[in-house]
């Protein structure tokens, strides 16, 4: 395991029924290509030595005894193959009984068997003509032939490099509770499943749910290896399914139906899957509830140095964890998104009986998508849009371009439009205070900020409405807001959505808006340099205060608030990952850089998100001091920091 991450395979050789010989060559051919691949562990199909399709051969003594002598030869193997851990399909002859088994094999021992528990016999299977099912707490000692008895049992978890390993065999997760369930409440981190599972029609994508499902619940990652080709096909046809999963997603997938060997790999995340467990506390009860006096069995597998090599990750880091991946489901992605923020919007008018929304409209992303949710919610509690009082308030940065944006969706919209300049008023209060307006200070763009917000909560007051809060949640981490400013309204719409989603949000109202002046100005805003426009524009009338350039690429400031907030990763560890996600568009310079700024922002301005409006949490991380974020306003940031190289 490096940086938190175990690599593991799902490998499907091809088969020779009733032929161990040739089965193993097959095998150890898989386990070498995964262990040059830096595989902390590869999983065959169940039966893989033998072929699960032998039939009444299983209970003849010269396929026993060459599936025993290929488990024998894969071990010698293995001591090639450092590092790496085979868990492969054989059957294992215990006394006067046959068992399907997972065997754990590697540095040239066989280090574990686990049984089959459930053994079906129901349609096209006939398990318990060959197969003996084990009861509840079975335990043995194994004799192959070996200096060393091998231990088996239904519960045990095998420890390689510091990561809980336990298997289950094909049937056993399609069972009412799979013992996979309670393996990882003992300490499995990784389940593989080794599977002879043939192919009906439908069957592929409802497995492909079930394996999802069992590595959610089980908080773990799961590795699926199902038999392929050379099966037997007298009766049933086999299609080599090979799945990597990981808390309710898929990693790696093969291409099914093909005749040669395959094999998949993927870089489990298990520092990932260890602080899920640590912060979802319902897992930690359910063990002390399950597995009360049960305990597994555990074997440690000791390893040998493998050969070092650079590493590389082997999985995909989404750079925009936020944001609905571009696939089929993209549009019901969007309107969930919507419809919770509209229902969040909803149910506080309904509850103070407002019927009157006051909105700040500057032609920027944030006050554009609360604008369209406050138009959705109002069409759909049947509302007058002239509820909505949209309010543009030019100050001493507004440009043309913004202001023009902002006028043209409120008339397109049918929502009441004000403006309201805040020149005059804002000149008044520098000379109140005495002020130099030559000095374009903190005091210079925050008077403006809160002017606004005094207009806002007066206008409020007017209309009998309330004041709907437009900033985000990448602003609130970074603490990019006015204090009693624009950091304050009666209902925060957009607080648990992050800046890149808002962009994403505002181009799909383009696209399914079907009014071609709507969508002209949201795709412009969409283009517009983000920016509060406090400082005056640049002589061609520009936008000369570009909030990217004071404190970072957005893209990248989200990229970290995720990790921090849904994994609480170190600076180390959110670095690599950024690598992989940016390749080229960052150099590793300013991905440092730009993570300073975010650590020490975030720490230095939770006391603004310690008063937060009410707001809908609406993904998976947000940060309201009520819901999920409780952080102490003084917390020193120096040791995330002094991670970080300069």
């Amino acid at each position: 395991m490096q940086y938190g991450f175990y690599r593991v395979a799902a490998a499907a050789p091809k088969v020779t029924v009733a032929d161990p010989v040739a089965n193993t060559d097959e095998i150890i051919e898989l386990f070498r290509q995964a262990n040059r691949s830096g595989a902390d562990a590869v999983v065959f199909p169940e039966m893989s030595v033998t072929a699960y399709t032998c039939g009444e051969l299983f209970h003849n003594a010269t396929l026993l005894e060459g599936a025993r002598q290929g488990l024998l030869r894969i071990a010698r193997e293995s001591l090639t193959m450092p590092g790496t851990v085979g868990i492969v399909g054989a059957p294992v002859r215990v006394g006067a009984a046959l068992y399907n088994c997972a065997c754990f094999i590697a540095e040239g021992v066989i280090h574990a068997l686990v049984p089959k528990t459930y053994i079906p016999n129901y349609n096209e299977f006939y398990e318990k003509r060959w197969w003996k099912g084990v009861p509840a707490g079975f335990r043995a000692e194994v004799d192959l032939g070996l200096p060393y008895r091998v231990p088996m049992a239904q519960h045990m978890i095998i420890r390689h490099k510091g990561v809980g390993l336990a298997a289950e065999i094909c049937e056993d997760v399609w069972s009412t509770i799979p013992p996979s369930s309670r393996l990882a409440l003992q300490g499995a981190e990784v389940i593989f499943n080794l599977s002879a599972s043939d192919d009906l029609i439908g069957k592929y994508n409802y497995l492909l749910q079930l394996i999802k499902m069992q590595s959610a619940r089980c908080l773990s990652a799961y590795v699926y290896s199902s038999a392929g080709f050379g099966e037997s096909s007298t009766d049933l046809v086999f299609d080599a399914k090979l799945v990597v999963a990981e808390n309710g997603t898929i990693l790696a997938k093969n291409r099914r139906w093909q005749s040669a060997n395959q094999i998949v790999m993927a870089d489990t995340d298990i520092e990932a899957l260890r602080r899920d467990r640590l912060h979802t506390t319902t897992f930690a009860d359910c063990a002390e509830r399950e597995i009360a006096g049960r305990q597994p069995l555990e074997v440690v597998i000791e390893h040998n140095s493998a050969p070092k090599r650079p590493f590389e990750l082997m999985r995909k880091v989404d750079a925009h964890p936020f944001v609905p991946a571009n696939d089929e489901h993209l549009h019901d992605r969007c309107e969930e998104i919507i419809n919770i923020q509209v229902a969040a919007l909803a149910q506080r008018l309904n509850v103070t009986h407002t019927s009157n929304l006051v909105i700040g409209i500057s032609g920027g992303l944030d006050s554009t998508l609360a604008l369209l949710i406050a138009v959705r919610t109002f069409d759909r509690l049947g509302l007058d849009r002239k509820g909505i009082h949209g309010i543009t308030m030019p100050g001493f940065g507004t440009t043309g371009r913004t202001r023009s944006n902002a006028l043209i969706l409120m008339e397109a919209l049918g929502v009441s439009t004000r403006e309201i300049p805040i020149g005059p008023a804002v000149n008044q209060h520098f000379a109140d205070i005495g002020h130099d307006p030559a000095v374009q200070d903190v005091t210079y763009e925050n008077s403006q900020a809160r002017e606004r917000t005094q207009i806002l909560m007066d206008v409020a007051n007017q209309v009998n409405g309330m004041v709907l809060g437009t900033g985000d949640l990448s602003e609130l981490a970074l603490g990019w807001a006015t204090y009693n400013g624009d950091h304050m309204s009666m209902y925060g719409i957009n607080a648990s959505v992050p800046k890149t989603l808002v962009v994403h949000l505002t181009r799909y109202f383009a696209m399914e808006c079907g009014d071609e002046r709507i969508r002209t100005a949201l795709l412009d805003i969409v283009d517009t340099p983000i920016s509060p426009e406090l400082i005056p524009a640049a002589a061609d009338g520009t936008i000369k205060q570009k909030t990217e350039d004071l404190v970072g690429p957005y893209e990248l400031h989200d990229f970290f608030l995720y990790y921090v907030l849904r994994y609480g990763f170190t600076p180390e560890r959110i670095l690599l990952l950024a690598r992989k996600a940016f390749g080229e568009a960052y150099t590793e310079d300013v991905i440092r850089h730009w993570l300073r700024t975010f650590m020490r922002r975030f720490f230095r301005q939770q006391f603004k998100r310690s008063c937060l409006p009410d707001g809908p949490k609406i993904g998976s991380v947000c940060l309201s001091p009520r819901g999920d974020w409780r952080m102490p306003s003084d917390a020193s940031p120096d040791l995330w920091l002094s991670e970080i190289p300069k």
